[in-house]
């Protein structure tokens, strides 16, 4: 018993410390600061928990949860995320009076339901997990409740994302129907046989998966909801439940389908190539920075999909290194938005970035490190984010794949390229009056000092991901 609730320690800490600090929040006024600083705390306790626990596999209540390398790495990049995000769009927040207790325990719920998604052996918990973290993202979504485009950001997200998990949940019970287990390592077992209706509920499976990390073409909500939803909502959805998606999606190719590869990976391949394409060609007609950013993430989504498609263990390490860095661009890409300011607005546009270089060359220098590296120019981050994916396609001899990667990153590169002259070269339209966001400064300076060092020391991040199928 004891070394059960040892195994599920962050969990139950993460349940405990949201019903405190759910309690504080309704006794105390005025308690979002208090709050919020809770939250933060909860965190880095959380990340220290995972830290201290082993590596090694273990499997508690009928092997339907799972505590290993796999699962703690994403555990504790889930964290990291969440922190740069909430504590760079603090300001944000208050300033857009989305102050409320309830915004940073929403969070917290959310996180508790990824873990539970990523250590889950069993179709029963994966589905709470996801319940449970898809229920905190609706209300998330619309929590500026006084702002029609955030109200209806909300309710699109809630009626494609609602569903988007019934055909999942039926998928799930399909599964169960024709191998008769919930559990992982037994469905995988099963359909080491001919199982038709297996290969059928996958499909569900796949199509509720897609729609989480927002591939093509399950991708019609992301767009409006990212531009729709308050920036410091947006940059949530952008970074965290793709991590969790993507680490879904591989333990579910990974462990019960990885007997039917040649099912499967044909359905992974088309997901990859028209995410590739659609994030390449639609970003480049958008003028709002957010709906650009959106577009760019279903782009990214097809990328870590394409190292995923190769149904090897190389490919899967380079998935996984691929979201690591895309999450690193991201928080650093958002926090730049968090320091346009003009007249008490944030700004979002991509013309209100106009001549910036001329007043704010720090911002300016910082936004080019960043745009590079999503468009991939080495010897940034993100090019060895795609180099990696490349590699571990050609080593599979999909060379279809690499090469319809290879010209959409060309592509993509386009519009990465007309904010930077946007920035540089046109006359400045604005003044800003750049907020004192020390955190957002301090995201932004991470997150370009990672991307530009990457190079020197690739192999830290490597060996990591590398030691997580070790086992």
């Amino acid at each position: 018993m004891i070394n059960n609730l040892n195994i599920m320690l962050p969990e139950i800490f993460l349940s405990l410390s949201i019903f405190s600090v759910l309690m504080i929040g309704v006794f105390i006024k005025n308690s979002f600061n208090i709050v919020f600083n809770l939250t933060s705390l909860i965190i880095v306790v959380a990340v220290a928990i995972i830290l201290s626990s082993p590596n090694n596999v273990e499997k508690i209540f009928l092997n339907s949860f799972t505590r290993d390398a796999f699962s703690n790495y994403f555990k504790i990049l889930i964290l990291l995320s969440s922190l740069f995000v909430i504590n760079s769009s603090k300001n944000f927040i208050i300033d857009n009076k989305l102050d409320k207790f309830e915004y940073p325990i929403i969070i917290l719920l959310s996180i508790l339901g990824m873990f539970f998604m990523v250590s889950a052996n069993d179709l029963i918990l994966f589905y709470l997990g996801l319940e449970l973290q898809s229920l905190s993202l609706y209300i998330l979504a619309s929590i500026d409740r006084d702002n029609l485009r955030s109200t209806e950001s909300g309710i699109k997200y809630f009626v494609l994302s609602a569903l988007s998990s019934g055909l999942l949940l039926y998928g799930c019970s399909l599964l169960y129907g024709f191998t008769g287990s919930t559990n992982f390592d037994f469905i995988a077992v099963e359909l080491t046989k001919e199982n038709t209706g297996a290969v059928f509920a996958m499909v569900f499976i796949l199509v509720g998966l897609a729609f989480k990390v927002s591939a093509v073409p399950f991708h019609m909500w992301t767009p409006d909801v990212y531009e729709g939803a308050p920036t410091s909502i947006t940059s949530y959805f952008a970074v965290v439940p793709k991590v969790a998606g993507l680490a879904l999606l591989i333990k579910f190719m990974f462990i019960p389908f990885s007997n039917i590869l040649l099912e499967w990976q044909t359905i992974i391949i088309f997901l990859s190539i028209a995410s590739m394409i659609l994030g390449a060609v639609a970003a480049m007609i958008q003028k709002n920075f957010k709906r650009l950013l959106a577009y760019s993430s279903i782009g990214h989504i097809g990328y870590a999909l394409a190292g995923v498609a190769t149904g090897s263990v190389s490919g899967y390490e380079s998935a996984i290194v691929y979201i690591s860095i895309y999450v690193i661009m991201n928080i650093g890409a958002f926090s730049c938005l968090y320091l346009l300011k003009k007249d008490g607005k944030y700004k979002e546009n991509i013309s209100d970035l106009s001549g910036v270089s001329k007043k704010h060359p720090l911002l300016a220098i910082s936004l080019l490190i960043i745009l590079f590296s999503l468009a991939g120019v080495p010897p940034l981050g993100g090019f060895f984010a795609k180099f990696y994916v490349f590699v571990a396609v050609l080593e599979r001899e999909m060379y279809a794949l690499a090469i319809i990667g290879l010209l959409t990153t060309v592509m993509s590169a386009f519009y990465y390229l007309k904010i930077i002259k946007t920035i540089y070269f046109d006359d400045s339209l604005i003044t800003f009056e750049l907020t004192k966001n020390k955190t957002a400064q301090v995201s932004i300076f991470t997150s370009c000092m990672i991307l530009v060092t990457f190079f020197l020391y690739p192999s830290v991040l490597n060996n990591i991901v590398n030691s997580l199928f070790a086992s």
